[in-house]
């Protein structure tokens, strides 16, 4: 009979999946030997589309290819070519242009401004956004706050600069920023009583030193001192009362009126309190004797005053102040504070941006390490300086190289907000290269040089940028 032939083992686990196995060879006693299965067979290496299929790939990027050369590359060689030539475009001039630029003071000082913007608005919208994104997280109205902060970048450039241009008028009435400045220096400083008022010509009162009005003659208590004004438009007195002569002063003591000497109609006496003239509330007058001041009233509602008797014989003196123009508030948009006031209305509209990066940036930041240094002892100024700054240097250095680029291309807040008087002061070179090609001169030649050197000063911060992405891809 013969003897069954054993069934070889598998290596099948329960749940029914196959496992490689080794190979069972039947040995003529009967007995079995494993051998080694033969190893599997290398894949093959792949490869990539653009070599085993480049008209494929090709067809794909035509699209993409023909939009940047249409778009970018022939701009830039074009650009390139123009400003070697003149304004008309008909003669080669080589570098001339060039040499133009760096002589022009409009185009030095759009460098200088340039220069200006690169180095203090990356800095302080990063520092902004940096301390409100830090701030925010340990409030409750934190994500409101953020969002009233970030509104501004949903305003387009053009509706910035025709706010901040409203907002930085002259006229306190209509501009924001003065209204407010006037408000505060009124708070703590005198204002005029009768701005722009003045004595007749001939008249008792002269002017002196300093823009002060003073008698010419000494007076008494014997009578009242009557001092008579005129320059004040009729409309600015026409809620004030009616001058009235001033009584007899008690004890020696110098009494008087101040009035706008100017009847409706011109039907009243010069010098004389008529009917119907308006007193002037408020003003200041002194009394001289020997270069000092011996006595000093203001005038009442009903214009009268009175001095003490030390006032008998002396002069009387109106001061400056009592009409002096008011207070305008700041020229923020003269040659002086231009730059200034665009930079800050830009700071405004792009702090946000920055807070919302760094914000984002600051919620992957591991709790542990900063509950960590609290516990070993370190105060809040420390763990920001230590521990939240340096993890957070990758997202500020997005920031700051974004804003870079940004204001280096800075057209359209300069162009609406600066008034033509003040124009060069805040120039830059993007508004430098609109002027210069389609301005009063229209020497395309010398915008395409300015073009070309905006070129220039950008691509290092995009190979920094190029750069820096490249390394953050590799960890």
């Amino acid at each position: 009979m013969p003897t069954p032939t054993p069934t070889p083992p598998t290596d099948e686990p329960p749940g029914g999946e196959s496992r490689p196995s080794a190979v069972i060879a039947t040995q003529p006693n009967g007995a079995f030997a494993a051998s080694a299965a033969p190893a599997g067979k290398p894949s093959p290496p792949s490869v990539s589309v653009m070599r085993s299929r480049p008209w494929i790939a090709f067809a794909f990027l035509m699209p993409a290819l023909l939009l940047l050369g249409a778009l970018v590359v022939y701009p830039i060689l074009y650009s390139i070519f123009r400003s070697t030539l003149d304004a008309s475009g008909s003669s080669f001039i080589g570098l001339g242009n060039y040499v133009e630029v760096f002589t022009d003071d409009n185009i030095l000082t759009a460098f200088k401004n340039n220069i200006i913007w690169v180095i203090v608005v990356p800095s302080v919208c990063t520092a902004l956004g940096l301390i409100f994104a830090v701030l925010t997280e340990r409030v409750r109205w934190g994500t409101a706050f953020k969002l009233i902060i970030f509104m501004p970048m949903a305003i387009s450039m053009l509706a910035s600069g025709i706010i901040f241009r409203l907002v930085y008028e002259q006229d306190p009435k209509q501009g924001v920023a003065n209204a407010v400045w006037v408000g505060v220096h009124d708070t703590f400083a005198e204002s005029s009583a009768w701005p722009g008022a003045r004595p007749r010509p001939n008249s008792e009162l002269a002017k002196s030193a300093g823009g002060d009005f003073t008698t010419k003659s000494a007076v008494s208590g014997s009578g009242p001192a009557n001092l008579a004004l005129v320059g004040v438009p009729p409309k600015d007195a026409a809620g004030a009362a009616e001058a009235k002569t001033a009584p007899a002063g008690k004890a020696g003591a110098v009494t008087g009126t101040v009035w706008l000497d100017f009847a409706p109609g011109g039907t009243g006496k010069p010098d004389v309190i008529d009917k119907k003239e308006k007193a002037l509330s408020g003003v200041k007058v002194e009394a001289v004797k020997g270069g000092k001041v011996v006595g000093t009233a203001k005038s009442a509602a009903d214009g009268t005053f009175s001095l003490p008797a030390d006032a008998d014989g002396a002069k009387l003196r109106l001061p400056a102040s009592n009409f002096a123009a008011p207070y305008n508030g700041i020229d923020w948009l003269g040659s002086t504070l231009v730059t200034p006031s665009i930079i800050g209305s830009y700071i405004w509209m792009w702090a946000g941006f920055a807070m919302v990066l760094i914000a984002a940036g600051l919620a992957g930041v591991p709790r542990e390490l900063l509950e960590a240094a609290r516990v070993d002892g370190a105060n809040e100024w420390q763990v920001f300086r230590k521990i939240t700054v340096p993890v957070l240097a990758p997202v500020l250095g997005v920031v700051v190289v974004t804003l870079m680029i940004n204001v280096l291309k800075i057209f359209d807040l300069v162009y609406i907000i600066a008034p033509s008087a003040s124009q060069n002061d805040a120039n830059v070179l993007a508004l430098q290269l609109y002027l210069s090609s389609f301005g009063a001169g229209s020497n395309q030649g010398v915008g395409s040089a300015i073009a070309v050197i905006l070129l220039l000063l950008v691509l290092p911060v995009m190979v920094v940028n190029i750069r820096r992405l490249r390394r953050e891809s590799r960890r």
